[in-house]
């Protein structure tokens, strides 16, 4: 039994698809299939069942996930100790981060991390602030870069890293675009082009609205805040985008209402950290200080 079976289990599960799980693993179909077929050899049990152009997991399949999981997230904390007793910082550290981030934020520490700790293998993960935050939670990943909840979870550590403003901006040539001394009563006439009710961006925005006992005319809902901006520019609505985003396509709305979000890191810690993710989190914070 090795852990590549026990790997290929779970995404399995994940995908409910062997061939989607082939995909995220890098290998073929039968290899997947082989590698499923020994774990049911070795329990004894069916794991999965055909269900169209899907697999269907057993009731065997549904108990053995978490304690695999679990053992797997044991057998990382070994790993990560035996790690944190040697001096040298090596290893791979899987991280996770947001897009927004990804690409505005952390380019230049990320560089200078590789730089000073080469035998660091860096697994950036581009994945949804609040799926990055269960993903933590979860032991997935080891770190993660994200727009920090407004209700934090206390089995977490969070550190604020960017305060990011945030701005309520339309197309230039938008009816809104020229008018002075905005309201969000006057928002509401129009549609409006926001990221999904679930993301803390839209957590924030929205708060502001029920304080003024009002309700936006929300359109359309598109997560990724570089296709929110595209959309805009346009003309399809009005939005909130961090102000980091503005550019020649968008018109900032006067409208005296101030929002920003807290941007920084989360780790889990209860686990083992490895000296990788130490030095990463202790480099942030010290560029934080600075």
């Amino acid at each position: 039994m090795n852990l590549a079976a026990f790997e290929a289990f779970i995404k399995v599960m994940e995908t409910g698809s062997i061939s989607m799980a082939a995909d995220l693993l890098f290998i073929t179909q039968p290899a997947v299939t082989k590698r499923i077929h020994s774990l049911e050899e070795y329990f004894g049990v069916k794991l999965f069942e055909s269900a169209g152009r899907g697999v269907q997991a057993t009731h065997a399949a549904h108990s053995l996930l978490p304690k695999v999981k679990n053992w797997l997230n044991e057998l990382g904390d070994i790993h990560h100790t035996l790690s944190h007793e040697q001096e040298q910082v090596q290893g791979k550290l899987k991280i996770g981060t947001s897009h927004h981030i990804g690409l505005h934020h952390l380019p230049q520490h990320l560089r200078n991390y590789v730089q000073k700790f080469p035998d660091v293998t860096l697994d950036v993960h581009f994945v949804d602030s609040e799926q990055a935050h269960e993903q933590v939670l979860a032991g997935d990943l080891e770190l993660a870069f994200l727009t920090l909840p407004p209700k934090g979870d206390e089995r977490l550590s969070y550190v604020t890293i960017w305060n990011d403003p945030l701005v309520f901006v339309v197309a230039p040539f938008h009816p809104l675009a020229q008018k002075k001394h905005l309201s969000l009563e006057d928002l509401i006439q129009y549609p409006s082009l926001l990221p999904a009710s679930q993301t803390y961006t839209t957590q924030i925005t929205l708060a502001e609205f029920e304080k003024q006992g009002v309700k936006p005319k929300i359109t359309m809902s598109n997560n990724p805040l570089e296709s929110i901006r595209m959309l805009v520019s346009i003309g399809l609505g009005w939005s909130v985008l961090p102000k980091t985003l503005l550019n020649q396509d968008l018109q900032m709305l006067d409208i005296n209402v101030q929002m920003q979000r807290q941007l920084g890191m989360v780790w889990h810690p209860g686990r083992t950290q490895s000296r990788a993710v130490q030095e990463l989190v202790a480099m942030m914070q010290n560029s934080h200080l600075n």
